[in-house]
C-alpha cells in the first residue's frame, strides 16, 4: 500500500507531518509523532472533534487519508 502523509496539530498550534501506511495503527502513528516532537507516545492523545482515537485501530479503519486529498 502507498504511504500517506498525516498532519497532527498540538494544543499550541504547531503542526507535525508524518508519512505512514494506512495499515499502521494509531499507536504506530503516535510513535512516529513522538520521534519528531520528543514527546512520549504515552502522553499523546489523537482525536478528531470529540472522537479520541484508540491505539489498536488502524488509520484505514478511522478513514484517515492523505493530507493532500
Amino acid at each position: 500500500m502507498p504511504l500517506i502523509e498525516v498532519q497532527a496539530n498540538d494544543r499550541l498550534g504547531r503542526k507535525v507531518r508524518v508519512k505512514c501506511s494506512p495499515d499502521d495503527t494509531i499507536g504506530d502513528l503516535k510513535k512516529l509523532i513522538a520521534a519528531q516532537t520528543g514527546t512520549s507516545p504515552e502522553k499523546i492523545v489523537l482525536k478528531k472533534w470529540y472522537t479520541v482515537f484508540k491505539d489498536h485501530i488502524t488509520l484505514a479503519d478511522y478513514e484517515i487519508q492523505d493530507v493532500s486529498s
